[in-house]
């Protein structure tokens, strides 16, 4: 059910770890990095609530989700060729039409990662959806660690190409996208072809709710935000700490760790240390969705010991102390060390939100809830495009590792604000405990 979100993320991974790496090349400055990057949220901010209120509305040969992801899917595998052979188009600034894949990748990612999000809820009760979600981290932990260490594979291990002339993507880089097309499209086709959807005559058998309001046309969209549930308020507080810090993370972990930990001057974009830089940034984000993966596996015990909300404040807290502890580090290797904190994080963030979340929407809306739950995700990133790369210029004075710092921070925040969100399985049980006294 899962197995095309590890081919998804296979290739979110080298979006990760590489586009400000190949935005770079194509001439980007540090401070303008953010900027690159806010189109595909604010892209994702538009799409996710549509897709999901279609996709609730939806049946066909294919399915109920399936037509979506399928869809997204193969429009990213396209742009994941295309960005890196942006100097090909002679006729358009390399730059301009990088920045434009990234915004049509992470867009086209969005669209394909919703109804996953939305097929595990959909198949699965109340009880088993830490499970599901725990797995479906676990799966996008294995393809992250993939698409995160294939361009070092390349180069280091299968002797490819590691540097190439100014305004040119190495070798290493385009044999990794290739690739991560090619993984996307087969995992997306496996789970295709192997997974099933209920019909909604079979479906309204186990969810009572499922009969159909008065209002079907896209004005049902805002009719449902303007009464999303309490729970999903609270959550979206959590979610901009979280995502905010992530952004960060993502934007400025290869240029900081190029100036803070190689000591490459912020313009040196063709020498062989600053690729060097680049494949190390890759292999210490697959150690964090490796350890991600690891750890989905151990939430739902952990959240059963504990609760939910304890459980993912426990990880918000491991990541945002890794995070701010890579000031520290001079040396590549001990990177790998707040790599474990950070993992911890990303896995509870993958899963647990949604795992909270789910317990408190109507079966009927998920689809457009999980739609609308992604504005949490893409609002703090636009916020963090539009005024990260100022900071980083103006008050951090071109050095990226303080944007990393700040992301640990607030990290930190979200573990605090995770701690005052109701969680409906906390109530069944206080009401369980209070029927046995």
């Amino acid at each position: 059910m899962s197995f095309g979100f590890l081919g998804i993320q296979f290739g979110f991974a080298l979006q990760n770890g590489n586009a400000s790496h190949i935005l770079q090349t194509f001439g980007a400055d540090v401070e303008h990095l953010s900027l690159f990057w806010l189109a595909a949220p604010i892209t994702g901010m538009i799409v996710q609530p549509i897709i999901g209120h279609y996709s609730d509305r939806t049946w066909n040969k294919l399915g109920r989700r399936k037509p979506y992801f399928l869809t997204g899917g193969i429009l990213a595998a396209i742009a994941l060729v295309l960005m890196p052979n942006s100097s090909m188009l002679m006729f358009l600034p390399p730059l301009m039409v990088g920045a434009g894949m990234l915004m049509i990748m992470d867009a086209t990612f969005n669209v394909a990662m919703e109804p996953f999000r939305a097929l595990v809820a959909d198949n699965l009760p109340d009880s088993q959806r830490s499970t599901g979600f725990s797995v479906q981290t676990f799966l996008i932990g294995i393809g992250a660690v993939a698409g995160s260490w294939l361009p070092y594979i390349f180069a280091e291990k299968l002797g490819v190409a590691k540097v190439a002339p100014k305004g040119h993507i190495p070798d290493n880089i385009l044999f990794s996208f290739y690739a991560g097309a090619a993984v996307l499209v087969i995992s997306l086709l496996y789970t295709i072809f192997t997974t099933k959807e209920y019909p909604p005559a079979v479906y309204r058998q186990f969810d009572h709710e499922e009969a159909e309001e008065g209002h079907q046309g896209l004005s049902a969209i805002f009719r449902d935000l303007a009464h999303i549930p309490a729970t999903m308020k609270q959550l979206g507080l959590v979610q901009f700490f979280s995502w905010f810090a992530l952004f960060s993370m993502w934007v400025f972990m290869a240029p900081a760790v190029a100036q803070h930990v190689y000591h490459v001057a912020p313009t040196d974009t063709t020498s062989a240390t600053f690729a060097d830089a680049g494949n190390w940034v890759g292999i210490c984000f697959g150690i964090y969705n490796g350890i991600s993966a690891i750890y989905a596996l151990m939430l739902p015990a952990v959240a059963r010991k504990t609760s939910r909300k304890s459980a993912h404040a426990l990880s918000l807290i491991a990541g945002g102390v890794s995070l701010v502890s890579i000031f520290f580090i001079q040396n590549p290797t001990m990177l790998v060390i707040p790599m474990i904190g950070i993992g911890l994080a990303w896995g509870s963030i993958l899963a647990m939100p949604y795992a909270i979340l789910s317990g408190s929407i109507p079966a009927k809306k998920m689809g457009v809830y999980m739609g609308i739950f992604n504005l949490f995700i893409t609002i703090p990133q636009v916020v963090n495009g539009f005024f990260g790369g100022w900071v980083v210029k103006n008050i951090f004075g071109g050095q990226a590792i303080y944007a990393i710092v700040l992301a640990g921070i607030f990290m930190l925040c979200a573990a605090v604000s995770v701690l005052y969100v109701q969680d409906s399985r906390d109530i069944k049980v206080s009401k369980k405990l209070i029927v046995a006294e």
